[in-house]
């Protein structure tokens, strides 16, 4: 409802104001009950009599016709002076019309501000060259349930009889190249469960022939933790960490993680979550071998990986 800030009633309330003055009630009584003076409430009963209760909603207060209208030469003038970077000031000495009015011109263009007139930065992607070269971990944090839950029934009834069912940890792994992924479940996100996961991820990728150089996180304990560090080092890989406060800097598994709430976490009426659980590797297959992936030319990850056909029947499973 577009009501202004100072109204005093909305339209039910007017209508309700109308019907009382067809039950008798003078004008005078009406307005001294809602705080406003005669002549609105005889406006309310005209507009109703002749609209019904349309005529009862708040109208714009721009006139029908503008006295003097600003020329459309001069609205052109002053949108090409504006393209030539010139303020306001400048282009009301050039146009002969008053700041105020290439104020509102300028406003009505979209040209207000200077940096429209800058084309738009264009978009920074990085992808590495070969697959392994670089891959990103993140954790996702989802609740445990028992039952079905608000986010599909809708139905909160109930629900604090079921708290304490906790938390389970996905952690999250995808290569740059490749857009290859992995993921488990964990019950934690301490540095055994992150170190447990890394060691599984290297040999998921082992197993396709892909040998991971570097590995990129963000800054939590568990992959500051020196245990993690030296599990690093140990399988030869070089950690990076993301800009702190910049989650588009780990955007890939960012967006991975997007994508699997969408289409795995939260795509169906899960009974409870173990039975979601037993779904993450059936999506993760289907992610990567049969799902076609936008910045892959609308191919699957594992295009990327250059397999032989008998590889592709050895490995798909």
């Amino acid at each position: 409802m577009n009501v202004h800030n100072n109204a005093r009633l909305t339209p039910i309330g007017r209508e309700r104001i109308v019907m009382q003055l067809a039950s008798g009630l003078t004008p005078q009584a009406a307005a001294r009950a809602a705080g406003v003076c005669p002549r609105t409430i005889r406006k309310w009963a005209a507009r109703y009599a002749a609209e019904g209760v349309a005529g009862l909603w708040d109208r714009s207060s721009r006139p029908k016709r503008l006295y003097r209208p600003t020329p459309q030469a001069v609205i052109a003038r002053i949108g090409e002076l504006r393209r030539q970077r010139l303020t306001g000031k400048a282009i009301a000495q050039k146009t002969g019309v008053s700041p105020a009015t290439v104020s509102r011109v300028l406003k009505r263009l979209g040209l207000n501000r200077l940096s429209a007139l800058d084309p738009p930065a264009p978009v920074r992607r990085y992808e590495r060259e070969h697959p392994g070269e670089l891959i990103h971990i993140d954790i996702k944090k989802l609740g445990r349930f028992k039952r079905l839950g608000h986010r599909i029934t809708g139905d909160r009834t109930g629900q604090s009889n079921h708290r304490g069912a906790g938390w389970e940890f996905v952690h999250v792994c995808i290569d740059d190249a490749s857009r290859l992924a992995f993921a488990e479940i964990m019950p934690n996100e301490k540095k055994e469960s992150a170190i447990a996961f890394l060691q599984a991820a290297l040999a998921y990728y082992a197993k396709l022939g892909i040998e991971v150089e570097r590995v990129m996180t963000d800054n939590g304990s568990c992959y500051r933790s020196k245990a993690f560090r030296q599990t690093c080092n140990a399988s030869g890989l070089r950690q990076i960490f993301t800009r702190p406060y910049t989650p588009k800097t780990n955007g890939k598994a960012e967006r991975f993680i997007q994508t699997s709430l969408r289409e795995w976490a939260y795509a169906q009426a899960y009974p409870n979550s173990q039975h979601r659980a037993a779904e993450l590797p059936i999506w993760l297959h289907r992610y990567n071998w049969h799902r076609p992936h936008g910045s892959l030319k609308s191919n699957p990850p594992i295009s990327r990986l250059g397999l032989s056909e008998d590889n592709l029947l050895r490995l798909h499973s």
